[in-house]
């Protein structure tokens, strides 16, 4: 929350004698109104630093005390009352009279594909919507203005811009299912699928899940160190050697079978989480959502290295477990360039 009469604190019991309020403790000119992404870190190092609330001590407090104070109850259901309906069905507890527990969670890779007006990218007859590309929210991946873009996008855009391009595009030539393209897609696909019904291990996808995310999370997540990547680097390839040996995927792949659909998604969030560990450990600076420990300032701020890193990366695939190939597109900045930002 933004509002100046929002306190974030993080500390062991409710008591106002025993709060920390760190945010401005750290940052006493903004306080409250830092980035999402500077307070996200230190929410988190706080809860690392063993001063969490609520169960494992994940968690901080939201106070909205000083905010109906000021306000007014009724203020603050008008703003937020959704929010703290929803809280209170979770929590079972009261936001308006006990502080509310938050922690930081994971939203998106930052960036998106580029595309025109009608969405479509580079690759003619290849649209992406919502938090795919860049668009209107550009880097500001937040999980309401993904939303709203993604609804954006499918209601009112594209109904209009693919329906033209096919008017002007008509696909009016039929599929070759003998087609070399088409007969190495169908049996790539029907042998992965008859690879994972057939492991028959002691493991559920949803294991392999949690332990991908977990392992994203403390070494590739909001703040990311040389030491850490190289760990997570090191373990992905364990994590899918061992995926291989211990699947488990019940019932077969003649029905709906949402077990195997998670499966085969794994099998790709192996490889992204791989290419998202190597590319943060090879850009060495820290610029917006990526931060690393090792760049940045004597007041915590994240620290640029434009000289090094002003360039868009493109890792192109070559195998699994093989060394991807970067290709680099220089960013030029021709009229307001990039600068240091400081909240201290």
């Amino acid at each position: 929350m933004t509002c100046g009469s929002v306190r974030f604190g993080g500390f062991r019991t409710a008591c106002r004698d025993e709060r920390d309020y760190y945010l401005e403790r750290i940052y006493p000119a903004f306080g409250n109104l830092v980035p999402r992404d500077i307070a996200s870190r230190a929410a988190k190092n706080v809860c690392d630093e063993g001063r969490g609330v609520g169960p494992g001590g994940q968690g901080v407090y939201l106070d909205f005390a000083e905010a109906i104070q000021r306000m007014g109850r009724k203020a603050v259901e008008a703003k937020y009352g959704n929010l703290f309906d929803m809280y209170q069905r979770i929590t079972d507890e009261d936001p308006y009279t006990v502080p509310m527990r938050i922690y930081p969670a994971v939203h998106y890779t930052m960036g998106g594909l580029w595309v025109d007006y009608d969405l479509q990218t580079t690759i003619p007859g290849l649209f992406a919507i919502g938090e795919a590309n860049f668009s209107d929210h550009g880097a500001n991946r937040l999980g309401a203005s993904a939303l709203m873009q993604g609804l954006a996008d499918g209601y009112f855009v594209l109904p209009s811009t693919i329906n033209d391009y096919l008017a002007r595009n008509p696909h009016t030539d039929t599929v070759d299912a003998a087609h070399p393209a088409v007969a190495e897609a169908v049996a790539e696909t029907e042998d992965r699928i008859n690879l994972l019904l057939s492991v028959d291990g002691d493991r559920t996808p949803d294991s392999f899940h949690r332990e991908i995310g977990e392992l994203m999370w403390e070494y590739c997540g909001m703040a990311r160190t040389d030491d850490g990547l190289r760990k997570a680097l090191a373990r992905i390839p364990e994590i899918r050697e061992e995926f291989w040996r211990r699947i488990k995927v019940p019932g077969t792949g003649e029905q709906f079978n949402q077990s195997l659909e998670k499966a085969n998604r794994i099998v790709d969030y192996l490889e992204l989480a791989e290419l998202m560990c190597l590319d943060a450990l090879h850009r060495a600076e820290s610029c917006g959502g990526h931060f690393r420990e090792e760049s940045q300032t004597p007041d915590g701020e994240a620290e640029r290295r434009d000289e090094e890193f002003s360039y868009a990366a493109a890792w192109e695939f070559t195998a699994t477990g093989g060394a991807p190939v970067l290709h680099k597109e220089d960013l030029v900045f021709e009229y307001v360039h990039p600068t240091q930002r400081s909240y201290a």
